[in-house]
């Protein structure tokens, strides 16, 4: 039996929402790989700089700097040049070191907007599946010549609330996977903060070792 107009706009919605989960995945995918490459989280190598640069080494902090594996190590290295070119003039070598942050920051922050748009747009796309399919379902109710089935007005009506729970599912599962993508960056972003201040400052502990 073919499809009438309003079928074909629940099955576009259905249609749509599974291009949604694909892009999602695939988001959540990129990024976790991204990370990984950038060295997001990695807190040992940057804790080495920092310990050679406080502890009067700054060629061996320099060079495990140099070394630029994580976004830390990136941060610090270009924080140091900065202190090693002007030793005298911390707020040049903080500009130096922001200015890195900052290139880290956008490209940890790349697609993330799309995950939001995900997670906005599924609902929506869910209920208008859902409302296209009431109207189909109870509109064929109205101008049919005989009593209605129930069997198949329930099969219309699930299948109409399907789109509904699907869109509802999709964007939980992208709301809760950039939450934590946003954890780790929020985390990345205080490390960085807390790296370049311990370098130009000094750390807590050797404050209070003091």
């Amino acid at each position: 039996m073919d499809l009438i107009p309003l079928q074909w706009v629940t099955l576009a919605c259905f249609v749509a929402l599974g291009l949604l989960s694909v892009v999602a995945l695939a988001t959540v995918i990129f990024k976790a790989q991204q990370f990984r490459r950038m060295g997001v989280g990695r807190k040992r190598s940057s804790d080495a700089i920092l310990t050679h640069w406080l502890g009067g080494q700054p060629d061996e902090a320099a060079r495990l700097a140099g070394r630029r594996d994580t976004v830390l190590a990136r941060v610090l290295s270009a924080l140091l040049s900065g202190l090693r070119a002007r030793p005298n003039d911390p707020s040049y070598a903080e500009q130096l070191g922001r200015q890195s942050a900052l290139v880290e920051l956008a490209a940890l922050n790349t697609r993330m907007r799309l995950l939001e748009a995900v997670v906005q747009a599924a609902p929506m796309l869910g209920l208008l599946g859902t409302v296209i399919g009431m109207i189909d379902a109870f509109g064929a109710l109205s101008i049919g010549q005989q009593a209605a089935d129930a069997s198949e007005l329930a099969r219309g009506i699930w299948t109409a609330l399907t789109t509904t729970a699907a869109g509802l599912a999709i964007a939980l599962a992208t709301y809760f996977a950039a939450g934590w993508l946003e954890s780790r960056i929020e985390a990345e972003t205080s490390e960085m903060e807390i790296a370049m201040s311990a370098a130009i400052h000094g750390r807590v502990a050797d404050a209070r070792g003091r």
